[in-house]
């Protein structure tokens, strides 16, 4: 299977919509006020009984869907899609507040997603967010483990687990290994996890000050949604695409779609082929963007509803037995990965 480097198809399409990738989107911010004030209202009524119990869990809801509407916003805050010339320097302190409820310091963030994911996208061995291959799934108990158990795939129901806490129990694993596997300073890696530890801490004290039951469904429950949103996005970018060394964007990456209304709410976090090919333009400028891939390369470029990904998550495999089949080891089923035909010469 033919694969290309990103640079093929940004001088492709980059000169019909550069004029949308000099649009910073600085109106996005609404969204930071927005979703802490629901966060802390919401948190208000549960901790001071302004509302019946059964309105408890609907806010608990509510929390959750902010807490992942802010990881949206700092992740497009940190790529540079948001604040621009003299104000990038607050797109830090953004991304601290966006990632706090998820225990996320932007300095991890940036190493792990915005410097190595994106340079090696589906790079088998290199990616930290890529499933293993079948020789490293053999090699580690540890990788065995995790996806016979709490892979979403392979026909487990209990897979959901990974949505549950996957986003979280990744972010931990990655911090740890930081210096191996991001070939992080020691000095940047103690400011990481000096980040991680403030935003615990915080939380600790809204712990201590609201009690355990209201931090329960202010915190803890609205923890396992946020990370429901944000994996079930994250799962379905590059779980079903081949593995290729070439960080071929319409080749291993996969753009989900919602209703219009849920694409607004997410920031358009779905469209990720758009987002691999022009990681610093704001997602705003997506659809513009898809629309010329299409145009461009209609049988290579992929795209799927999301509860449509989801479900092919849940009946392929999660390792890779070559770089474009998908292994169950466990039942030895197979499947293969969302292929394209070659490019037409240009």
């Amino acid at each position: 299977m033919q694969s290309y480097p990103l640079a093929f198809y940004v001088r492709r399409i980059k000169p019909r919509v550069t004029d949308l990738l000099s649009r910073s989107a600085h109106s996005r911010l609404l969204w930071l006020p927005t979703h802490l004030a629901v966060i802390v209202v919401a948190t208000l009524a549960i901790s001071g009984s302004w509302v019946p119990w059964p309105i408890v869990p609907i806010l608990s809801v509510a929390i959750g869907l902010s807490f992942g509407g802010l990881m949206f916003l700092g992740h497009e805050t940190l790529h540079g899609g948001v604040l621009r010339g003299r104000w990038a320097w607050a797109d830090t302190l953004v991304g601290s507040i966006c990632y706090a409820p998820l225990l996320l310091s932007p300095l991890l963030w940036r190493s792990w997603h915005n410097r190595l994911h994106h340079a090696n996208a589906n790079r088998l061995g290199i990616d930290p967010d890529m499933y293993p291959s079948l020789d490293a799934y053999r090699s580690s108990a540890t990788t065995r483990f995790a996806l016979d158990n709490f892979a979403l795939g392979g026909r487990r129901f209990r897979g959901v687990l990974s949505l549950v806490i996957g986003f979280t129990v990744q972010s931990m694993q990655i911090l740890i290994r930081a210096r191996s596997l991001l070939e992080m300073s020691p000095r940047r890696h103690r400011l990481a996890i000096a980040g991680t530890v403030v935003a615990v801490l915080g939380w600790l004290t809204v712990a201590v000050l609201i009690g355990p039951l209201a931090f329960l469904f202010a915190y803890v429950i609205p923890h396992v949604i946020a990370n429901v949103v944000v994996m079930t996005f994250i799962v379905t970018n590059h779980g079903l695409s081949p593995a290729n060394d070439e960080n071929d964007p319409l080749l291993g990456s996969l753009t989900v779609t919602l209703p219009r209304w849920l694409e607004w709410l997410t920031l358009d976090f779905g469209y990720h082929v758009e987002h691999h090919l022009f990681p610093s333009a704001s997602t705003r400028h997506a659809r513009a963007i898809r629309a010329e891939l299409q145009a461009e390369w209609p049988d290579r470029y992929k795209s799927m509803p999301l509860a449509t990904a989801i479900g092919a998550l849940y009946h392929s495999g999660r390792v890779y037995q070559d770089a474009t089949t998908l292994l169950d080891p466990r039942s030895g089923h197979t499947s293969a990965a969302l292929g394209a035909p070659p490019l037409p010469t240009a």
